[in-house]
């Protein structure tokens, strides 16, 4: 049981979630069922490693720790992931700059 890595000093809590609602993101790792996905079999791949999505909720875990739940496009699973395990990819606002399909800018 020594061997298991914590993060017990870690308390991202206490301040704003680093992703807002509509961030596309990416995997840093593949992420496998650790028994908590219903449907499908442990060890089953959630999200492969460089998959995108997108936050489409924020949470809390041991009232330490931002859960954000991330839509993953290719595979259509929506999957809880920690900052750690997480890259940005752009945020919502950036795309608010975007002109409209159909539209002069």
């Amino acid at each position: 049981m020594s061997n298991i890595v914590r993060d017990s000093d870690v308390v991202e809590l206490t301040g704003p979630p680093i992703y807002n609602f509509g961030d596309k993101v990416r995997a840093r790792r593949t992420i496998r069922n650790d028994g908590t996905y219903a449907g499908k079999e442990i060890g089953e791949i959630l999200a492969k490693k460089g998959e995108e999505g997108y936050v489409v909720h924020i949470g809390t875990f041991l009232q330490q720790f931002y859960i954000y739940g991330i839509e993953f496009m290719e595979s259509g699973n929506r999957v809880g992931m920690k900052r750690k395990e997480l890259e940005p990819i752009q945020s919502l606002e950036d795309d608010m700059d975007l002109p409209l399909p159909g539209r002069q800018a």
